[in-house]
């Protein structure tokens, strides 16, 4: 099975067809994606600000990552799941769209400088509980997450301005 042939059985499953063809689903789906989005780059940003030494500055940063980041995976993967679901109501049009390539594309970068900062940067958390400012990697890997993950907004608005209509 080819790349195209799995876009052209997800685009025309039973699924996909409810989200396009209904009244209600598209924009329903739609609506929880966003609730999501919103909880999930909000929660980032707490810890991102944090990490900016810009918010919550008499927190330690480890018990401020303990209390996020739950509320950020489970935001995560109901954004990823409605984000699928509206992709195969239309994926070869999402797929010729740039502004959703670069999304997914910026999406990634976001996990990778999270990984970058949690195995490298972030390992000695537990040592920067006497330390109100963060060391210079948690600022640069804050001020990056906020930077990707703004783009990602942007990038995801512009996709509904973007689309081919036909």
């Amino acid at each position: 099975m080819t790349f195209r042939d799995l876009i052209a059985l997800l685009e025309n499953s039973s699924i996909a067809e409810a989200i396009r063809e209904g009244d209600w689903l598209f924009p329903s789906i739609e609506s929880v994606h966003v609730i999501a989005i919103c909880a999930t780059i909000g929660s980032i940003f707490i810890l991102d600000l944090r990490l900016l030494n810009m918010a919550s500055r008499d927190r330690p940063v480890i018990n401020l990552a303990r209390s996020v980041l739950p509320l950020t995976w489970i935001a995560f993967v109901i954004a990823a799941t409605t984000g699928f679901l509206l992709f195969i109501s239309n994926a070869s049009r999402y797929l010729a769209n740039g502004y959703f390539d670069t999304k997914l594309v910026l999406i990634a970068l976001a996990g990778a400088n999270m990984l970058v900062f949690h195995f490298l940067g972030g390992r000695d958390l537990t040592k920067w509980v006497a330390d109100a400012r963060p060391p210079s990697a948690g600022r640069i890997a804050g001020a990056l997450s906020i930077a990707l993950w703004v783009a990602v907004v942007i990038c995801g608005r512009m996709i509904g301005f973007t689309m081919d209509p036909t």
